[in-house]
């Protein structure tokens, strides 16, 4: 009976267990990002977070305790160097899991694990700063119908106020030239004069 197993066993022996969960460990430190299955994920996840924790304190038993775990000194290494200060922060949940859909052969739900701090889509440095920018304004909501109509009636005024001054001046064109165009014709008028004289 299975009473009292409160996590998930994979289908695997203990030692085997251990060696999947080291090598995922240390391919997600390693790549920041890895697919896997959903339950390999979630299993991951209770066994990674605890390792990154313990990687803040940048001691000698930390990372000796991190490389009992998983046992590859080039994941150690970019555990304590990359990934513990963009986390120092963070009072946990480091890892993120975005569910993709099922596998064509076995039909098992697959899913990616990822680090939170290293995703540029959702981390970025534009969107921290408009955070900030806007932690200070309230939120507002608006219906439909209400600034679609403000917009077209500004934009309407806006066109009005072109024509009336496009209208006006046309006007004063017109004032300017028509004097301009009564003193030609007097000169003409008295060129002939001036030549009769």
């Amino acid at each position: 009976m299975r009473h009292n197993k409160n996590f998930n066993h994979l289908g695997r022996q203990a030692g085997h267990r251990k060696a999947l969960l080291a090598n995922m460990a240390s391919s997600l430190i390693l790549h920041k990002r890895i697919n896997t299955t959903l339950a390999k994920a979630k299993a991951l996840r209770m066994y990674v977070e605890p390792l990154i924790t313990k990687s803040k304190d940048d001691s000698t038993h930390a990372r000796r305790t991190v490389f009992s775990s998983l046992k590859n000194k080039y994941a150690v290494s970019e555990l304590f160097r990359e990934v513990a200060p963009k986390v120092g922060d963070r009072p946990g949940g480091y890892t993120r899991i975005l569910k993709t859909g099922f596998r064509q052969g076995d039909g098992a739900e697959m899913c990616f694990i990822e680090l939170v701090d290293f995703n540029t889509v959702y981390v970025s440095g534009d969107n921290k700063a408009k955070k900030g920018a806007d932690a200070g304004k309230p939120k507002t909501r608006r219906g439909r119908g209400g600034a679609g109509k403000k917009e077209a009636a500004a934009a309407s005024d806006k066109k009005g106020e072109t024509a009336e001054a496009a209208a006006e001046e046309k006007a004063a064109v017109a004032e300017t030239v028509a004097p301009a165009a009564e003193g030609e014709e007097t000169k003409a008028d008295g060129a002939p004069a001036a030549a009769e004289a």
